[in-house]
């Protein structure tokens, strides 16, 4: 008799512990998606937590589309990566604004660059999403910026020109 109440007292803590962290999920402005992204082959992959910023149109897919934008010479890349990264290496000519430090020097960037400049963001490829955090924070400014997913470790491996 006590195994069976002891039973039926965890499966209704159990069942209210679950309605609750559900609930505060559901409405916390944080909160985290039950549903996301983890296939790499369809893009960066992305909880879908209701901060996401990933926008699927703005992200260039082939690198060979992002090796023909680089080369036009219409486009200034941004590695959004930290500078240690940047410092061991990146696309050649890009321009290091970590996302964590966007808001510190985005006016010097603005001043050397108008909204006018057509950007393209990349980080460490499909599993991070800095880039996509960085192409929302240049929109926000005006900027017409795409999103190079598969980052520095993809241009290096193709031999593509790096610094």
């Amino acid at each position: 008799m006590i195994c069976k109440n002891t039973a039926r007292e965890v499966a209704i803590l159990l069942s209210i512990s679950m309605i609750t962290a559900l609930t505060i999920n559901h409405f916390s402005p944080k909160g985290i998606a039950l549903f996301g992204e983890w296939d790499t082959s369809k893009g960066v992959v992305t909880a879908k937590s209701k901060e996401d910023v990933v926008v699927r149109d703005l992200e260039i897919q082939d690198i060979l589309v992002a090796k023909k934008m680089y080369d036009t010479g219409e486009y200034l890349f941004i590695d959004a990566r930290d500078s240690m990264s940047y410092e061991e290496g990146h696309v050649k000519g890009a321009v290091s604004l970590p996302i964590a430090q966007f808001y510190d020097i985005v006016d010097v960037f603005i001043s050397k660059h108008p909204s006018t400049t057509r950007l393209i963001t990349y980080c460490s490829g499909r599993e991070c999403d800095d880039s996509h955090k960085l192409a929302h924070y240049f929109s926000e400014e005006g900027y017409h910026v795409n999103v190079f997913i598969d980052g520095y470790p993809a241009w290096e491996a193709e031999g593509y020109p790096i610094e």
